[in-house]
C-alpha cells in the first residue's frame, strides 16, 4: 500500500470538500451544519497530513502501516458522518462520528507506541 499517495489523496479531497463546503453548501446548511462540515475537513487535512508523515515513515521501514489503516479508516468513518448529516442524513449518524474518533486516537497512539519500540526513531 502506498500510503504517500493515499495521503495526498485525502489531502485533495480535503481541499475540493473544504471548496464545496464552502461556495456549494453555504447557502442551504444551517450554522451547526457549517459546523460539522468545517470539523470533517479540519480533520480531513490533519490526519492527511499525518499519514503523509507515516507514510514516510513506512517507506523508511521504522513502523508498520497498522497505524495508518487505523487512521485511514477512522477518518473515513469520522469525516463522512459529519458529512452525511450536514448533506441531511439524520441525526442519530452522529453516533457513528465517536467510532471514527475513536480509531483516529488508537491509530496515533498505536504509532506512539511502534515509535517507543523502533530504535530508529
Amino acid at each position: 500500500m502506498n500510503w504517500i499517495a493515499i495521503a495526498a489523496l485525502n489531502l485533495a479531497l480535503a481541499v475540493a470538500l473544504g471548496a464545496f463546503g464552502a461556495h456549494g453548501i453555504k447557502s442551504f446548511a444551517s450554522p451547526e451544519q457549517m459546523a460539522w462540515w468545517h470539523t470533517a475537513t479540519q480533520y480531513y487535512f490533519y490526519h492527511g497530513l499525518g499519514l503523509l508523515v507515516i507514510g514516510y515513515l513506512i517507506k523508511q521501514g521504522m513502523v508498520n502501516s497498522t497505524a495508518a489503516w487505523l487512521i485511514q479508516v477512522g477518518v473515513l468513518i469520522f469525516a463522512a458522518s459529519l458529512y452525511a448529516m450536514t448533506l441531511g442524513a439524520p441525526r442519530w449518524f452522529g453516533a457513528i462520528t465517536p467510532i471514527g474518533g475513536s480509531l483516529m486516537v488508537i491509530g496515533w497512539l498505536w504509532l506512539a507506541f511502534a515509535a517507543f519500540k523502533s530504535p530508529q526513531l
